[in-house]
């Protein structure tokens, strides 16, 4: 594997690379000059911050996001659906990588949504 270091106050890498599959570490609402805090404005802001994270980890690995073929979105009420897919879309247009979504009792930062990437990187 090929690691590749995130923001040096965090204590985990934004992506390791297993030969030609990148796997990034789930991302949340952080804007990326202050992970300290989640953006404001609720899921749809937090969601559209989030992906835009994604993207510029890929960018740095030369990829776009429609090498991303799974997502796993974790969120704090499920309640949000139609709210984060509303910011997804909007993201991935007519892109459509498979996705799992579940549930949690919690995400760092009080965060309202955490999305986990895998993209193709051969």
């Amino acid at each position: 594997p090929k690691y590749f270091p995130g923001h040096p106050s965090l204590p985990f890498c934004e992506a390791v690379r297993v030969g030609d599959v990148l796997y990034l570490s789930g991302q949340i609402g952080s804007p990326p000059a202050d992970p300290s805090h989640v953006v404001p404005g609720g899921i749809q802001a937090e969601m559209k911050q989030a992906l835009e994270n994604v993207e510029a980890v890929l960018r740095k690995q030369g990829l776009g996001k429609d090498r991303i073929f799974k997502c796993l979105v974790m969120m704090v009420d499920m309640k949000e659906w139609a709210a984060m897919n509303e910011a997804y879309l909007a993201f991935f247009g007519a892109h459509r990588p498979a996705r799992s979504s579940f549930g949690t009792s919690g995400l760092a930062l009080g965060a309202r949504v955490e999305i986990e990437c895998v993209a193709w990187a051969g």
